[in-house]
């Protein structure tokens, strides 16, 4: 199993935050990698939102092709973060790296005019790109080339990586913060295997398994669609559907548990919306997930949410006060990351529910599959 945390405030926060969350969960996690996605950055990022900003690794030979590669594009450094190492030594495990990539650019010249659409397809054609120059030389790995995001993934214990990186600097601070504790469960680590996964704006991360992996890869893979690629883990395809359900079906978060575990046949009769949920249900079959599994993830908007399946055998918490919530895998998470807080409101969600925190960060929202989806279609 992994641990997950994450945090949404209305303050910029450090990501060490998040780090000691899941240092208090070790026992949930091998201290065999970290992941972190963060947003609604703070810090030099503020005022750079709608840049793109790619995150990645590189060898120096990697930093050279990258450079040559975004200057034949047309984009120009408007602003980078030097994450440097505080010792000789990394920690036991981890890699001693060349350059961790955190670079805000200018958009091309030749992209004024496009649409928000066209403008979000060349970000991921850009970074599909880059990932694929840096596979072919293993000179580069490429997370994230996006407005407003910032995705840093390396090998080695969560806390102890994060003190290694000295990511508690002041320029590295953002108000939704994701961060997994992994378990390693291959022999060899991908880093592109290590949660959270992101795709235009979309961040998810998980805990447990998906055995209905490969019907949910091939249905995915069939639509076409460029950035549906990867899979070096089955939980990304958590990610990818979040994303075919708010740009291709035009749905909202609400909907996202009838797509990965819809209602038995003799609940959705008495829905108000059984029509449409029986339609939805049979023409995205293929996409139903098989557990257990805990999903916590970030939207485009920047609001954050929470599911499970029908197993839960992957519990998870939420809680918090007003500008500040955690989602974590265990108590002892939410506690160490929001330690003021009511602890009567704490909300463990149960197999029907979907957690929603908005990014005005006011109120812990909780939606039912039992409830109408009216709104949505």
């Amino acid at each position: 199993m992994c641990r997950l945390i994450a945090m949404t405030s209305s303050e910029p926060l450090s990501p060490i935050v998040a780090m000691r969350a899941l240092d208090v969960m070790r026992e949930g996690h091998d201290g065999s990698g970290v992941g972190l996605f963060m947003s609604d950055l703070g810090g030099p990022f503020e005022e750079l939102k709608g840049l793109p900003i790619l995150s990645g690794i590189c060898t120096g030979e990697g930093v050279k092709r990258l450079d040559q590669f975004m200057m034949n594009l047309g984009f120009m450094t408007k602003h980078k973060v030097s994450v440097r190492s505080s010792k000789k030594t990394p920690p036991a495990g981890t890699p001693r790296r060349d350059v961790y990539v955190i670079r805000a650019y200018e958009y091309p010249q030749t992209w004024d005019g496009l649409d928000r659409r066209e403008v979000e397809f060349q970000l991921m054609m850009t970074r599909l790109k880059l990932r694929q120059m840096g596979e072919e030389n293993e000179d580069m790995i490429i997370y994230s080339f996006w407005p407003d995001v910032i995705m840093i993934k390396e090998i080695g214990d969560p806390l102890q990586v994060a003190e290694y990186l000295q990511l508690d600097s002041e320029e590295l601070r953002a108000r939704v913060i994701l961060a997994q504790g992994r378990q390693n469960t291959n022999y060899a680590i991908n880093l592109y295997a290590c949660h959270p996964f992101f795709i235009q704006g979309i961040a998810s991360m998980t805990n447990g398994e998906n055995t209905a992996f490969v019907p949910n890869r091939e249905y995915l893979m069939s639509r076409g669609f460029p950035g549906y690629m990867g899979y070096q883990s089955d939980s990304e395809v958590f990610t990818h559907i979040a994303h075919y359900m708010l740009n291709s079906l035009g749905l909202g978060i609400e909907a996202y548990k009838h797509i990965i575990t819809p209602l038995q046949d003799g609940d959705l009769e008495s829905h108000p919306d059984a029509g449409f949920l029986k339609q939805l249900k049979h023409s995205c079959r293929r996409l139903i997930i098989d557990g257990p599994n805990c999903v916590i993830g970030r939207l485009p908007d920047n609001s954050v949410f929470l599911v499970q399946d029908r197993k839960k055998f992957r519990p998870a918490v939420v809680g918090g006060r007003k500008g500040l919530y955690a989602l974590s895998s265990e108590m002892c998470g939410l506690e160490a990351a929001v330690p003021d807080r009511d602890k009567s409101k704490d909300f463990q969600p149960m197999h029907l529910d979907t957690v929603i925190i908005a990014s005005d960060r006011s109120e812990v929202r909780i939606c039912s599959q039992t409830e109408p989806l009216s709104p949505l279609h």
